[in-house]
């Protein structure tokens, strides 16, 4: 069952930061009481191949994130000790060095079972996995509800275009009232949600 519209779930799990510094984090309560948006990406693991491309993407797109009040968590099953070892490895190694936002570091796999992203279901007996999560990610609202999901298979990156573009077109919706069209991008057209402003918009474009 998807989470659009929904509060995300209320659940603590330890993260660390690129100091090494671990600490409980509640997605939730920290988009709430920060009043910002929260873009929380999750990935297979550390030390991979696919991983550290998007980690790199998010990090070079956070100072846009930041311009749009977005905090950007990255998250996946590995413990905080091997996060910390990838962040501690230079990029061209593979690792993650440079970036500067939280990791969770969800060893107990409470809050990836929650959101039932997991590739491995401890409770099917012919289930198969490595019992980490997919690419899942969410974009969450300063009240902690949920404005977009998706979930990709494990060789598929993300667009972090597209969440910048989708946080934009949820900024308008607040700010305006108006709906975003097909492929909007900030600067375009909008819509009133009538049928004349639907008639409007489709005889100007």
């Amino acid at each position: 069952m998807g989470l659009v519209g929904k509060k995300f779930p209320s659940i603590k799990v330890n993260a660390i930061d690129e100091l090494g510094d671990t600490f409980e984090l509640n997605v939730v309560e920290k988009a709430i009481n920060d009043n910002k948006k929260v873009v929380l990406f999750w990935y297979p693991k550390d030390f991979t191949f696919v991983c550290p491309t998007e980690i790199h993407a998010f990090q070079e797109a956070a100072a846009s994130f930041a311009e749009r009040n977005t905090i950007v968590i990255g998250a996946s099953c590995d413990t905080a000790e091997v996060h910390f070892a990838w962040l501690n490895t230079s990029k061209d190694n593979g690792g993650i060095e440079g970036v500067k936002f939280p990791l969770i570091a969800d060893s107990t796999r409470k809050l990836a079972e929650a959101l039932d992203i997991l590739d491995f279901d401890p409770y099917e007996e012919d289930s198969e996995g490595d019992y980490v999560t997919y690419r899942a990610t969410y974009l969450i609202d300063e009240t902690g509800k949920v404005f977009h999901e998706s979930i990709n298979d494990m060789p598929l990156g993300r667009n972090v275009n597209e969440y910048l573009r989708l946080i934009d077109a949820y900024s308008h919706v607040q700010k305006h009232g108006e709906v975003c069209p097909a492929n909007w991008e900030e600067g375009k057209d909008a819509m009133s949600a009538t049928r004349d402003g639907v008639a409007d918009y489709l005889s100007k474009h």
